[in-house]
């Protein structure tokens, strides 16, 4: 029998629907909270490219490409946080509220190897996100992407938190640390919008999808981007330490492993020196091969990049390294990569 909604009235009176139904119902009203209170602060970004360009003929032209992304607005005064590589290389930015009001942005900072920006525009008083913690997060947790799919103004998505602490590559292929791997629905267009949990609170900061796959999509944890934006804001970049090598990673022969006791299998082998850089002048060699620094193992040129780090920046630190089958401690006094 039907009611009037046209269900089974039977099916309502059944042990259990109602609970089930109640469940739904908070389900669907959490969603709803979060995209009201959160969709306001999200923006889209129209960004403007010019590139160079040749002709049939050989003849040099420059040309006007468009592109688009989203952001979230974590400041009243017109703060906004995005992806490096919405807005890297634009020669104009366009921010559209979702109440439709517009306005041109100007670019704070933008950091590649987070894939993580700052823009700002003209405004007060504007709607804006909490920014949560990244660190409590639990797999199975409810996650709200919200951004800008192909144009499409403020949409929703909803899924879990599939896994935490993974790693994925930037487009200039540093290794990003600690990123959130959800089913949340990304499309292009959603890169640089926020992923929310429950509370309506940011926890990440969508950024990749892997394509042909569906429902493994990757967010940027708000504990990280805490820490870039402030750089951003601070001095226009993330201050990182650079040692002046090339190198390689290698694996290390087991009998080598063993005679020297090393916590790894793996190792950084220097390829080459930059005349007059750090390392030139702490005395490395072609061939050395980079175990240690800073007290902890190196298994590779991923480990080099994270502990190369502002703190280093003006430290002399020791660096171990194997030299003709021999360990070498040298010190080393990183300078500011440009």
């Amino acid at each position: 029998m039907l009611d009037e909604a046209g269900r089974d009235s039977k099916s309502l009176t059944q042990p259990g629907a109602s609970s089930d139904a109640a469940l739904l119902d908070a389900y669907s009203q959490s969603i709803t909270r979060v995209a009201e209170r959160v969709g306001p602060a999200v923006v889209r970004l129209d960004v403007k490219r010019r590139v160079r360009a040749r002709d049939t003929r050989g003849r040099e032209s420059s040309q006007e490409i468009g592109g688009s992304g989203s952001g979230f607005l974590f400041t009243p005064d017109g703060l906004i946080a995005t992806n490096s590589h919405v807005v890297s290389g634009a020669a104009e930015i366009g921010v559209t509220l979702n109440d439709g009001q517009l306005f041109r942005a100007s670019l704070i900072g933008g950091d590649p190897d987070t894939d993580l920006a700052v823009v700002r525009v003209a405004g007060h008083k504007l709607p804006s996100v909490t920014l949560g913690n990244s660190r409590g997060l639990r797999v199975g947790q409810l996650a709200v992407a919200i951004g800008n799919p192909y144009g499409f103004q403020c949409s929703v998505t909803a899924g879990v938190v599939s896994a935490l602490g993974r790693s994925l590559r930037s487009q200039n292929g540093r290794l990003m640390d600690d990123v959130i791997q959800t089913d949340a629905a990304l499309n292009p267009g959603n890169s640089g919008g926020p992923l929310v949990d429950s509370r309506g609170e940011v926890v990440g900061v969508n950024t990749a999808i892997i394509l042909p796959a569906q429902g493994i999509c990757f967010a940027t944890a708000i504990d990280t981007a805490k820490v870039t934006i402030a750089q951003l804001l601070k001095h226009g970049r993330v201050r990182r330490a650079r040692l002046g090598l090339a190198g390689q990673n290698i694996a290390l022969p087991r009998r080598m492993v063993r005679h020297h006791g090393l916590a790894r299998e793996s190792a950084v082998q220097v390829a080459s020196i930059e005349r007059g850089g750090p390392a030139s002048g702490a005395g490395f060699e072609e061939g050395d091969i980079i175990i240690e620094f800073a007290g902890r193992p190196v298994s590779g040129f991923d480990d080099l990049h994270r502990m190369l780090t502002a703190e280093t920046l003006g430290e002399r630190v020791a660096v171990v390294v194997l030299r003709r089958g021999r360990r070498q401690t040298l010190q080393i006094q990183p300078e500011e990569s440009r």
